[in-house]
């Protein structure tokens, strides 16, 4: 069967899913976290790539989003969450748009909706203050703050979600709803990673590895050890933890413990079927 007969399939399966497992949360993933089943995304596609010849020349066009792109999103019962990357350059038609399409009423599920913003250094902590709660509300499910240097940032971030009136779903709060995210993608803050996860009232704590892989000097060996020893603080701690894969290496995450699984590309369908076998998620 192909992948898009599969992805028929799971949605007829949806409703009687439903009907045999007791669901606690809106955020549909956060019960999949409960019962310790990773869940699978993708992130959302640039509508606007750099043709050919402007990635000859180096030239970034700017990303576009839409609401039919978020509709399209919708339409695909393989995906619980859909991730928008908005780290490079802030947007907030973006989220307003993808927001829109994601809640359209064709929609085969209700997808969870995470933003990722620029970090903290980058524009200061009013700037990701205000995005925090300007996301939220207009209608996403959570926020990602990439490049947490250390714990005093940790803090911060889980400052940006109260001060929001935001009811963020973590170990003490499992009535929650709404996913904050940290990514540690620096050695200082790796260094740091003891403290950092212990930082109450998150959602779930990522290694950004490709981003630590550069700041270690190319060392993948290295970079992995990092990706691994946040896993088992996310472990120890109780929440989540994130991290793209592709078809040679979504088995073996799943095995690992990660519970949230991002792909992307011609091949991400495939890779969350893969994915989703080696969960045990048969419908």
């Amino acid at each position: 069967m192909t992948v898009a007969g599969i992805a028929v399939l799971l949605g007829a399966c949806q409703t009687a899913a439903r009907d045999n497992v007791a669901t606690q949360h809106e955020n549909a993933i956060i019960d999949l976290w409960a019962q310790n089943t990773a869940a699978f995304g993708v992130y959302v596609p640039n509508e606007n790539p750099p043709t050919a010849e402007q990635r000859r020349n180096r030239e970034r066009p700017p990303p576009v989003y839409t609401k039919e792109g978020g509709e399209r999103l919708a339409q695909n019962p393989l995906y619980d969450f859909v991730f928008l990357n908005l780290e490079g350059a802030y947007d907030v038609d973006a989220v307003s748009a993808i927001a829109e399409g994601l809640r359209s009423p064709t929609a085969v599920s209700r997808k969870t909706l995470l933003v990722r913003i620029p970090p903290i250094s980058t524009d200061g902590q009013d700037a990701a203050r205000t995005r925090v709660k300007e996301i939220l509300g207009l209608g996403a499910d959570g926020v990602i703050l990439p490049h947490v240097r250390n714990v005093e940032e940790a803090r911060l971030v889980v400052g940006f979600f109260a001060e929001a009136g935001a009811n963020v779903w973590s170990p003490s709060n499992p009535g929650g709803e709404i996913i904050a995210m940290i990514m540690i993608e620096d050695p200082h803050a790796l260094a740091q990673v003891t403290e950092i996860a212990d930082t109450p009232g998150y959602s779930i704590l990522a290694c950004g590895i490709g981003s630590l892989t550069r700041a270690l000097d190319g060392d993948r060996e290295a970079a992995e050890a990092g990706n691994q020893e946040v896993l088992a603080h996310a472990k120890r701690v109780g929440v989540a933890d994130m991290i793209t894969a592709n078809a040679e290496t979504i088995e073996r995450r799943v095995r690992e413990g990660f519970l949230a699984l991002l792909m992307q590309g011609p091949t991400a369908d495939d890779v969350i079927m893969l994915g989703r076998a080696a969960a045990g998620r048969t419908h």
